[in-house]
């Protein structure tokens, strides 16, 4: 195995709310902060005499604890440690606020860690924010300019890619332009393009192609994976989890400044949406009676034969077997949809389509849904249960059930070749006619 191009060991950042780091100041800050400094002394002072006074008269009241927000301090990262080979295309996902962009800031080199250590064996390009990196004076041609020299780039390398830069970035009319009248789609396209195209060996990447059209991150996302195959490492932050399991051939899940999980983005992906969820596999059971007019007691997914399962093949029928109840006399709708684990919709069955309709009177109900052979390729996935009142595209969500997983396994009665879930997702059978030309 090839060294890595990336290591972090036991990576922690430690920040203290409420208080600026001296390191990095600029000259108006030092001022602001110096004029400002016999004010809070003052504050400071009154409380400290608030608190005696108190303690003179027996209160047991105390001075404010090491969590407020003149003394507390929070870690964005704890001990963090991973490596990442050449050429991977590495999916960092987690909530906000869980250290994902901390984490490019330091390997970025914006920000120094409080502990640990990071080593970077190549040259590093990110897109962290919009703006990062450029000079609002200057003109979208200076700062591809600025950018490249900040990379160790000489000006004949920059020229060489000037042209390609400019083509994918779509600005070639406000190129002479100062970044500072950009719009923030503008402004990331432009960053994109230079972060991309001046040859890194490592590429960050954080939410910030979120700002572009869908035709944009579109193509952003075919560039990283034209990158990957150059050999190039790509470090990708997103909500997006349709991108990253398209993208990336691993995801890191961070949580809470540690790593929660490191592995492949199926099982990733599906852990950190089920993060939270009142409860998983091929069977729901209501333990709570919402308080709402009607609600899904339970969801069992059968076979044809009535046998309770959670796998099945993929020429399979499925059988869902629901249970509401219903308080009170209302219009009613059902709908079921299968996803992936990304949350990236696939099939979806609404009871509308039937000629069946759910019904009115109040009390328990047994609906018996029959989905026809669904020919997903082998893996896991998601089944979303809405029950809601009214019809049509008039209608409120109930009570929705998005927990029940199952998985599909190879038919290979159908299909006898091995069956690859990179391929694709639905495998369909088509009529083929090869015919001897003369």
């Amino acid at each position: 195995m090839a060294e890595p191009i990336i290591t972090v060991e036991n990576l922690s950042k430690k920040y203290r709310i409420g208080m600026r780091e001296l390191k990095g100041r600029t000259f108006r800050e030092t001022v602001v902060d110096t004029l400002a400094a016999p004010v809070r002394n003052l504050r400071r002072l009154r409380r400290l005499t608030r608190f005696d006074d108190r303690e003179s008269r027996g209160a047991d009241d105390s001075l404010p604890a090491a969590g407020s927000p003149t003394g507390d301090t929070i870690w964005a990262l704890k001990d963090v440690s991973f490596t990442v080979q050449p050429g991977e295309v590495v999916g960092i996902i987690g909530r906000n606020g869980a250290g994902k962009s901390t984490l490019l800031k330091i390997l970025s080199r914006i920000t120094e860690p409080t502990s640990g250590e990071v080593r970077l064996y190549g040259r590093v390009s990110s897109l962290l924010e919009v703006g990062t990196g450029f000079h609002p004076e200057l003109t979208g041609r200076e700062n591809i300019y600025l950018n490249g020299t900040i990379l160790g780039m000489r000006k004949a390398e920059i020229d060489r890619k000037f042209d390609e830069i400019v083509a994918f970035s779509e600005i070639e009319k406000f190129l002479d332009t100062p970044v500072k009248r950009y719009s923030s789609g503008m402004y990331v396209r432009l960053a994109f393009a230079v972060a991309a195209h001046l040859e890194p060996e490592i590429l960050l990447i954080d939410e910030v192609l979120a700002v572009g059209d869908a035709e944009f991150q579109k193509k952003c996302l075919g560039k990283m994976n034209t990158l990957s195959h150059r050999g190039r490492t790509v470090l990708f932050v997103s909500h997006n989890m349709a991108a990253i399991s398209q993208l990336c051939s691993r995801v890191i899940h961070i949580s809470d400044g540690s790593i929660a999980q490191d592995g492949l983005p199926e099982a990733v992906i599906h852990a950190y949406l089920g993060t939270g969820m009142q409860s998983a596999g091929s069977s729901y059971h209501c333990l709570d009676k919402p308080d709402t007019s009607a609600w899904v007691q339970s969801v069992e997914l059968k076979d044809i034969d009535g046998r309770t399962k959670d796998s099945f093949l993929m020429s399979e029928c499925i059988v869902v077997e629901s249970t509401i109840f219903i308080k009170s006399r209302i219009s009613l709708s059902l709908s079921i949809q299968i996803k992936e684990q990304n949350n990236s919709p696939l099939y979806h069955f609404p009871i509308g389509d039937s000629p069946q309709s759910l019904p009115a009177a109040t009390g328990m109900h047994r609906v018996c849904t029959r989905i026809p052979p669904p020919n997903l390729y082998p893996g896991t996935y998601i089944m979303k249960i809405a029950l809601s009142e009214g019809i049509g595209d008039h209608f409120e969500h109930l009570h929705v059930i998005d927990t029940i997983s199952f998985d599909i396994t190879p038919d290979y009665s159908t299909c006898s070749r091995q069956l690859s879930r990179h391929a694709g997702v639905i495998y369909a059978r088509a009529q083929w006619n090869v015919d001897d030309l003369p």
